[in-house]
């Protein structure tokens, strides 16, 4: 199931005929229930169903033939915690069986794709909306809709104040239009000193990984070096890169040999490093293209 995609915006758009609805800071999770099971599907098209056992019951719910698109996520302290929702994604299914009980999941669902076994994806947004909050209104949480404006003035004010609540910023669609399958179709305004880059290397070794090599969204696409990890991030990437059956080698000559590619980091001037292909995604913050170096706030990696 190819999900929609939004492309980045720098401002909020402002027109008729358009609907705003939070950003949720989790997972995409696409929602199958077929006539026999609940499957949960990460955007990467991997199944993901035994790392959320509790949205898989709670789905069962949901009437055979049903498709939802929408973000899992972990609420805690009052906000959503993107830290917890990795956790709950990297769970084994003894491990997922527990954590169900500690920190349960919610599916904040932003659109319907089938419905009693009828695509619906040609609908216009407005009436998938409606199909959807039709839906899941009468079975409550852990199923819900996002909430939805037309009020460009009230999505100004939920970008400026939901934050708090672990809102990352504004997802932007056009009433009239049908599901974007695979484009970039929605538009998405996100607080503008954070961003999505992405990773196409990093300095150091596999199992000791010290920055990332980024490719910004914004500027000239000329890789950078990210300030120095912490060492969570650190702990992060090596399990990401060694995934991926990258082993480090053993002797430093056959290190350096491995590190293919030189970057300037300012400050340090070329500094070799270990290329990704495919590129992994990292969020981070930075005030312009070069000065100071972008801070790496997590990977956004797949379930």
């Amino acid at each position: 199931m190819r999900v929609a995609l939004a492309a980045a915006v720098r401002d909020l758009p402002r027109a008729a005929g358009l609907a705003y609805e939070p950003k949720f800071d989790g997972h995409r999770l696409v929602v199958v229930r077929s006539a026999a099971e609940v499957s949960l599907q990460a955007r990467s098209g991997r199944i993901v169903t035994s790392a959320f056992p509790d949205l898989a019951t709670a789905a069962l719910e949901l009437p055979a033939g049903t498709v939802l698109d929408g973000e899992v996520v972990v609420w805690h302290a009052g906000r959503t915690d993107f830290a917890l929702v990795q956790r709950r994604a990297a769970a084994t299914a003894a491990r997922a069986a527990v954590l169900a009980q500690s920190l349960p999941a919610s599916y904040a669902a932003f659109d319907v794709l089938e419905l009693a076994g009828l695509d619906v994806r040609a609908r216009p947004y407005e009436r998938r909306r409606a199909l959807l909050v039709d839906l899941l209104l009468p079975l409550g949480p852990p199923l819900q809709p996002v909430p939805m404006t037309t009020d460009p003035e009230l999505a100004a004010t939920w970008y400026e104040t939901l934050p708090a609540s672990g809102i990352e910023g504004l997802v932007v669609k056009r009433l009239d239009q049908a599901y974007p399958a695979g484009r970039r179709g929605w538009q998405k305004l996100r607080h503008t000193d954070v961003r999505d880059a992405a990773v196409v290397g990093y300095t150091g070794t596999p199992r000791r990984p010290l920055a990332l090599v980024l490719v910004l969204p914004v500027g000239d696409e000329t890789p950078l070096v990210s300030s120095p990890l912490t060492a969570a991030l650190r702990r992060e990437v090596a399990e990401a890169v060694a995934a991926r059956g990258a082993a480090e080698p053993r002797a430093t000559g056959a290190d350096a040999g491995t590190a293919i590619g030189t970057v300037t980091a300012i400050g340090l001037g070329e500094v070799p490093y270990r290329p990704l292909d495919p590129p992994l995604t990292a969020e981070v913050r930075h005030t312009s293209a070069r000065h100071p170096p972008p801070e790496v706030l997590r990977l956004r990696t797949d379930l």
